[in-house]
């Protein structure tokens, strides 16, 4: 196996004849110039005796009369140590001094370098500050994001689910297309991202799905302390009065049931186990009559709502119409 030529980095130091030739293969690379080398040296050395040397290089002088004396004090400098250096030597190192040769300038941090260094100082504040943007990240979407899904996915299910149901246990026409609709509301609440319309409207629809189930008779209150039957006297017609009795529902077991009321004279929605139904003048006296003999009313029983329908059919004369408050 052919041997492999090392190859030094003193080869490649030249003297200035010797840089002006190129090597050829399987030519020697010519030596360097010894004492050439030897004078940079020196020169570097001078220069750096200069910059340890502060009370030359701090006085005020001109420039011949400054080169002329770090000249003398460096002669006396190196003689001293038994070091002869030629004038040419020390006249080289003075304004290699001055041209800033052999200086050592560092290199300038750039941002990331600099940021790096002083990673101590930014690096806790930065990362607590990233710590409380994902801490309110998580507290956002824990509060809003996820309770706002949860009713979304219910909203969802009521209408996929409860809405069949509700019209399965439907047996008029009425609650039906009352179910409809608003079924059809809720997609469309549902497609234009309005959560609260829709979460309106799908409370409406259980709570109608739960009152379709429900049975219960129409029973007259007749309790002491509350009233039995209440009359409204027209603000602009003194002489137009309006008739009330006042009931609840009773279930089989006893128990008063909640229903959704819209008074008839505002408009406005209430849940309620007890309201008011319009009757007739007569129909009001009647019940009163048979009240005011021994306080109970014997034919309190004046309604029946069934299960599958909205409304109580009453076995009396009424309008329809209905108050939640007297």
């Amino acid at each position: 196996m052919a041997k492999q030529k090392q190859v030094h980095l003193s080869d490649f130091v030249m003297d200035d004849a010797a840089d002006a030739t190129q090597a050829t293969p399987g030519t020697a690379l010519p030596k360097y110039d010894k004492r050439k080398l030897d004078d940079v040296m020196l020169a570097m050395d001078v220069v750096d005796t200069l910059r340890n040397d502060a009370v030359l290089l701090e006085k005020d002088l001109s420039a011949p009369e400054r080169e002329q004396q770090l000249i003398d004090r460096l002669r006396v400098i190196y003689k001293n140590q038994g070091i002869e250096v030629p004038d040419k030597i020390l006249r080289e190192g003075v304004r290699a001094l001055d041209d800033h040769r052999f200086a050592y300038e560092p290199i300038k941090g750039g941002f990331i370098s600099k940021a790096y260094i002083n990673r101590g100082k930014w690096g806790k504040p930065l990362l607590v500050g990233l710590g409380m943007i994902g801490l309110a990240i998580g507290l956002e979407y824990a509060v809003i994001e996820m309770p706002k899904k949860r009713e979304v996915n219910r909203i969802e299910r009521v209408l996929a689910v409860e809405v069949p149901k509700s019209l399965g246990i439907a047996k008029s026409d009425a609650a039906k297309a009352k179910i409809s609709a608003l079924y059809e509301d809720g997609k469309i609440a549902l497609a234009a991202g309005d959560t609260k319309a829709a979460k309106r409207i799908a409370d409406s629809l259980t709570t109608m799905g739960e009152e379709l189930r429900q049975s219960f008779t129409v029973r007259i209150v007749s309790r002491p302390g509350e009233n039995s039957g209440v009359f409204r006297i027209h603000d602009e017609n003194a002489n137009v009065r309006n008739y009330y009795l006042i009931v609840e529902g009773i279930g089989a077991n006893g128990e008063a049931k909640t229903v959704t009321i819209v008074s008839e004279e505002d408009q406005k929605t209430k849940r309620t186990d007890i309201w008011g139904v319009r009757v007739s003048k007569d129909m009001f006296y009647r019940v009163a009559a048979d009240k005011k003999d021994d306080q109970i009313i014997q034919n309190a029983i004046i309604g029946t709502k069934k299960s599958g329908y909205l409304q109580p059919d009453y076995n009396i004369e009424t309008t329809g119409g209905l108050i939640v408050e007297w």
